[in-house]
């Protein structure tokens, strides 16, 4: 049986070494190596969702690996793609790490420099329990399982601009569209998604900080059912309780959301921590809302700036919103993409405050009338985005026209 195996090595010599090694293995198929861990899952995802059968028997991960570490990357590889056998390969082969390594789900640790006897056994081990999970794993419905969906990051460049209100009209319309989505509210201190649903709730994102090993059933544990289908976690009612979720605890999440909707939207709020940071930097598409004032394009460049100096996503990575437009402000989309460096989305929110009133004022968004002008633009917008499920009965000019390639998708980035 042929062994297909996928290196992921960020440095180009160690790269190299690798890979001549592994074509000495007997019935080894080395892919050519992925240089950073955007790319090794994109490329998963993409052959996951052609057949199971596509993905590679084995992936070794290189301890110098970036931007996500090495063995966040491996626990994400084991959640998303539970059929592949992961191999951890570091310079560090004291029981410290190797035991780090199997608790994030690796099937083996090879150290460097690199043995050929040593390879062959882990690659060997590692190729025969991918066999027997593929066998098998369709048996059990407590895996995770398929590329997974798009997640969707909305952040405000400062507060007051409609962060929230975008989130969750974006998931009511993938919803209302035949999707499954999760909505989840990553503004700790300050998440205000129950009440603008009408949600009394027990259960937060808290409740999953500590748990390593986040399986469906546990995430159902804490999710809360919405009357509209949608799976809400939400955030903590005592906020200081927030800081129990770093940027470890979010990755783990956003992976099981992402393995079990097909649209995962995450309010990220106004403030920067550690755990939007990691959202950010997974979600397939970034948007950044904000209205065309100077105080709030100011505070968008600024925004966009630390998130390419802490390397968490370029400015042409993010897509901006501008949320209550008016073609009388003086300042118009194109200014404000030329001002942030980022791309602004087709489609503008205009200003709505006598019809978002009411059903703000009442906690019931879902309520929000099908002809509010706001509906109609934030809904134009998931479609815009690929968030919408078109029917096959549309035609093609349909307003919901988007799809998993347009605007803002990041399945293809490298950095």
């Amino acid at each position: 049986m042929t062994t297909r195996i996928l290196p992921a090595v960020g440095d180009p010599d160690a790269a190299r070494s690798i890979t001549t090694l592994l074509s000495q293995l007997p019935d080894a198929e080395p892919a050519t190596p992925v240089a950073d861990s955007t790319t090794l899952l994109d490329l998963l995802a993409r052959l996951a969702a052609e057949s199971l059968d596509e993905l590679p028997e084995v992936v070794l991960v290189h301890e110098r690996i970036g931007p996500v570490p090495a063995l966040e990357l491996i626990r994400e590889v084991g959640l998303r793609f539970p059929a592949v056998g992961v191999i951890l390969v570091t310079a560090d082969t004291g029981p410290g790490l190797y035991s780090a390594a199997m608790d994030s789900g690796a099937r083996g640790v090879v150290g460097l420099p690199l043995s050929y006897e040593e390879l062959a056994q882990r690659v060997q081990a590692a190729a025969g329990w991918s066999v027997g999970v593929r066998r098998h794993l369709g048996h059990s419905g407590d895996v995770f399982t398929g590329p997974g969906g798009t997640v969707v990051t909305v952040s405000g460049a400062k507060g007051g601009v409609g962060t929230t209100v975008a989130a969750v009209q974006l998931a009511l319309a993938a919803q209302a569209s035949g999707r499954s989505v999760a909505l989840t509210d990553l503004d700790l201190q300050a998440g205000d998604i129950a009440s603008y649903l009408d949600v009394r709730y027990r259960r937060s994102i808290v409740d999953l900080a500590g748990i390593q090993d986040i399986s469906p059933r546990v995430l159902q544990d804490a999710l809360f059912t919405h009357p509209t289908g949608l799976g809400l976690l939400l955030a903590p009612g005592e906020g200081e309780r927030g800081e129990e979720i770093n940027d470890r605890a979010v990755r783990q999440i956003v992976s099981a959301l992402r393995n079990r909707y097909e649209v995962v939207v995450i309010d990220c709020g106004t403030q920067m921590n550690g755990a939007n940071a990691a959202a950010i930097e997974m979600a397939d598409i970034t948007l950044l809302v904000t209205t065309p004032d100077v105080v709030a394009v100011r505070a968008a460049k600024r925004m966009v700036r630390m998130w390419d100096r802490l390397q968490i996503r370029k400015a042409e990575e993010t897509v901006t919103v501008v949320n209550r437009h008016t073609r009388t402000t003086e300042i118009q989309p194109p200014l404000i993409e030329k001002i942030t460096g980022t791309r602004v989305a087709k489609t503008a929110v205009p200003a709505g405050f006598k019809e978002l009133q009411p059903v703000v004022d009442a906690g019931r968004m879902q309520d929000l009338e099908a002809k509010s002008v706001v509906k109609q633009a934030l809904w134009g917008l998931a479609g815009e985005l690929g968030l919408v499920r078109v029917r096959e009965a549309e035609p093609k000019q349909s307003r919901f026209r988007g799809d998993r390639g347009s605007i803002g998708v990041r399945r293809a980035r490298t950095k």
